[in-house]
C-alpha cells in the first residue's frame, strides 16, 4: 500500500501580502454615515424630567437658549428648582392667586427675579421659555403657566415634544 501524501500548498517564500481595503472602506462610509445622521447640531442639550412624558411631534426645528421650565403630574420647576407642587393636574389653591385663579405667584416671583438678575442675556430680553409639560396634563393647567409666563414678560413659549414617536 502507498501511503498518502499530504497537501501543501504553494507557498512561494519571496512573495509580498497585499490587502484588500474595500470592505474595510465600506465600513467606515457606514460608520461615518450613521454619525453624522445621529449628530446633533443644537445650540443646547435637554434632558427631560423623569417624572414627564414628553408628547410627540414631526418637527425638527431645535431649541434654542431660553428659561427651562418642567411641569409634571406633581411639581413645577424652573431648571431643577421646585416652585409649586401640582394635585390632581392643578396646582394647590395657595400658590394660586386669590383674585386671579390662573396666576401663579411662586412662578411670576422667580421669572421677575431672573428677568432683574439676568437682564443682559438676549434669551432673557426677549422673554423666551421652553415648557416640558407632561402629554397627559389638561390644557388649563398649562395655560395657567403660559398666562404666568407671560404676565411676567416672557410672551415666547414654545412646548418641547419628542421627534417622532
Amino acid at each position: 500500500m502507498s501511503r498518502r501524501r499530504r497537501y501543501e500548498p504553494n507557498i512561494k517564500k519571496n512573495s509580498t501580502f497585499t490587502l484588500n481595503i474595500t470592505s474595510m472602506t465600506d465600513m467606515f462610509t457606514i460608520m461615518l454615515v450613521f454619525l453624522l445622521q445621529t449628530y446633533s447640531t443644537a445650540e443646547i442639550q435637554i434632558t427631560p424630567d423623569s417624572e414627564i412624558r414628553l408628547p410627540a411631534s414631526s418637527s425638527m426645528l431645535n431649541p434654542t437658549e431660553s428659561i427651562k421650565i418642567s411641569l409634571s403630574k406633581s411639581s413645577l420647576k424652573i431648571d431643577q428648582t421646585k416652585l409649586a407642587d401640582v394635585k390632581d393636574a392643578d396646582f394647590l389653591p395657595q400658590d394660586l392667586e386669590s383674585k386671579d385663579a390662573n396666576f401663579i405667584k411662586p412662578l411670576f416671583q422667580e421669572l421677575d427675579k431672573i428677568a432683574k438678575a439676568e437682564s443682559d442675556k438676549p434669551h432673557v430680553k426677549e422673554g423666551r421659555i421652553l415648557l416640558q409639560a407632561d402629554k397627559d396634563l389638561p390644557y388649563a393647567t398649562l395655560r395657567k403657566v403660559m398666562y404666568t409666563a407671560s404676565m411676567a414678560g416672557y410672551p415666547q413659549l414654545k412646548l418641547i415634544t419628542l421627534v417622532g414617536e
